[in-house]
């Protein structure tokens, strides 16, 4: 009987939770690719299912669904008592000697290609067993297979009652617009949404359809890096406005930039990134007045609306205005799993229209998943839903709260947040966040850059706390507050 393979999986196996794949898939996917290249040869016998789990740091109920998948397409052959081995039948001892020489293209190509350094993205791989984000939820809370029977109903229904057009389903756009009407205080039809798959595709969109080369865009002093980078390489100005503890410095436009100067003011009024501030009322009134005067946009992001604990939730600018000088940013099931989420514009008719055929580039939304989402919405599960994951992160936030008191005591500021999934965290004395996330790193804990915040003034970390249960909240704590002590030795 053969020894299992020597080939570690994570060598070839690089999971991305971030990624709205499956993990058992993406482990499905990178396998293939490995037989493919001969990493894998045919006849190898895999390790266990146990062994590789630990490995790779997942449940080894995942393992074990990914080599069903495998075998169900072919590419392994499980033996009751005996392993699992490898199969690749597209390479004979004849095709391995003929291609040998080809095992994948160069490194660098011999020919020349555009580069935008504008489009380098700070995210990383979390490779670490306890990892922080800058504010994500956990998609463990609602269990995917309960998403999954809308799915799988749409799918299988013999008769659509779904009228089939190529904007999009009409049946989603109604149902979301009865959602927002409701949950937001809006009075919208359908007529006035795009429903959009990615918030990389919303800002691609609004950058073709808003900007020019030269436009000044106004965005705060310390904001969301994917606008920035996306209006950024649509050729945009990009200007920061001060953030104080009432949001962006509205005084600041007013008094720095004349009428004409300003094309577009991106903000989120309820919850700013990084800083989790919220946009006073008083600020709010002052910058549709500026906007008027000025004649300028108004791009407002509320895709943390979701998140927001608020129970008397003030106005957003979008709802002020009308829609008139104010295009609205929404996310739609962000504490749902990566695959059933969706992002919309609201603006009007037109711009929408023209909008819309973009979505022939980039990638229209998967119109049976659109139907499904309706049907959450149109059965009311989405409000069952939204319960359980906002009492949850209630739950969590005030234990990480209390974690961080209870270690860092006075070493560190911030305040509880109103909205969002994460804590604006200030060091009252400078220490250097690179070699504390160094350190942590060393101790099993992974604190992306992104969460880093250094300047003169700042030293400050972003760090979110809803995608971690109160064990390993506690762990990863702990393991922050080691690295600080050992940091600042």
């Amino acid at each position: 009987m053969s020894s299992p393979v020597n080939l570690p999986f994570h060598s070839f196996v690089k999971i991305d939770r971030r990624k709205k794949d499956a993990i058992y898939m993406q482990i499905v996917y990178q396998f293939i690719n490995a037989v493919k290249s001969n990493l894998l040869e045919d006849g190898d016998r895999l390790p266990g299912s146990r062994k590789i789990s630990e490995e790779l740091q997942v449940h080894r109920k995942t393992i074990v669904a990914a080599l069903t998948e495998l075998q169900e397409q072919g590419w392994i052959k499980i033996l009751p008592n005996i392993g699992a081995f490898v199969i690749n039948h597209q390479r004979s001892p004849a095709k391995v000697q003929k291609h040998q020489a080809f095992q994948h293209p160069p490194e660098k190509a011999i020919f020349n290609f555009r580069k935008e350094f504008i489009l380098d993205t700070p995210l990383e791989e979390n490779l670490e067993k306890f990892y922080f984000t800058d504010g994500t939820p956990d998609y463990r809370i609602i269990k995917s297979e309960e998403l999954v029977r809308f799915y799988t109903s749409v799918v299988r229904r013999k008769k659509q009652s779904f009228p089939n057009t190529t904007d999009g389903s009409m049946f989603f756009r109604d149902q979301l617009s009865y959602y927002l009407n409701l949950t937001r205080g809006f009075h919208l039809s359908k007529d006035f949404l795009l429903p959009v798959a990615g918030l990389e595709q919303v800002h691609s969109i609004l950058s073709r359809l808003l900007i020019n080369t030269g436009d000044v865009v106004l965005v705060e002093e310390l904001s969301y890096f994917l606008p920035n980078m996306i209006y950024s390489q649509a050729g945009a100005k990009m200007k920061t406005i001060p953030v104080d503890q009432d949001g962006m410095v509205i005084d600041y436009i007013e008094n720095n930039f004349k009428p004409g100067d300003i094309r577009l003011v991106y903000i989120n009024t309820k919850c700013q990134y990084p800083t989790t501030v919220s946009l006073s009322e008083k600020r709010k009134t002052h910058l549709l007045q500026l906007a008027e005067a000025y004649d300028f946009i108004v791009i407002e992001d509320d895709t943390d609306f979701e998140f927001s604990f608020v129970k008397n939730k003030k106005e957003s600018l979008f709802r002020k205005n009308g829609g008139n000088r104010v295009i609205y940013v929404g996310a739609f099931g962000r504490f749902l799993n990566p695959g059933f989420q969706m992002n919309f514009i609201s603006a009007p008719k037109d711009l929408l229209q023209e909008g819309a055929k973009y979505l022939n580039i980039f990638g229209k939304p998967d119109e049976m998943m659109e139907k499904a989402l309706g049907e959450l919405i149109h059965q009311g599960d989405i409000h069952r839903y939204q319960r359980k994951s906002k009492k949850t992160i209630a739950e969590r936030k005030e234990i990480a709260a209390g974690l961080l008191h209870s270690y860092f005591k006075n070493k560190i500021t911030f305040s509880m947040p109103s909205s969002g999934l994460a804590f604006w965290i200030q060091f009252k004395f400078p220490i250097s966040l690179t070699l504390l996330q160094k350190t942590a790193r060393k101790k099993g804990l992974s604190i992306p850059s992104i969460c880093l915040y250094q300047n003169r003034t700042v030293t400050a970390l972003r760090l979110g706390f809803a995608h971690l249960n109160q064990q390993e909240m506690e762990e990863a704590v702990k393991l922050l507050y080691e690295a600080y002590l050992e940091t600042i030795l």
